[in-house]
């Protein structure tokens, strides 16, 4: 048993000796709010600028599931792909 409790110790000693890797993302501010998107309406379809990188001040379009508004910063794992765009009856209008 004590055995047990010595391996479980070791593990967590090496765990925060490693330390917690983050992947390269890039800001974005969200300029405009287009629609709902997703079967059931989940996600949000904005429009976003670009802040850092190599796509410095680009606009896009972006899917993003959860709370959002205008002027929030969201974090971009990448710049290239951007979302297709949603058919006119989708638009929220005056947001």
């Amino acid at each position: 048993m004590a055995v047990k409790k010595m391996r479980k110790r070791e593990k967590k000693k090496e765990t925060a000796a490693r330390g917690i890797k983050f992947t390269k993302a890039y800001a974005a501010r969200v300029e405009e709010l287009i629609g709902r998107t997703g079967m059931r309406g989940e996600a949000t379809q904005v429009r976003v600028r670009i802040l850092e990188g190599r796509d410095k001040d680009k606009i896009m379009r972006r899917n993003v599931k959860g709370p959002v508004q205008i002027g929030d910063i969201l974090m971009l794992r990448e710049t290239e792909i951007e979302a297709r765009p949603l058919e006119k009856k989708g638009r929220m209008v005056g947001v």
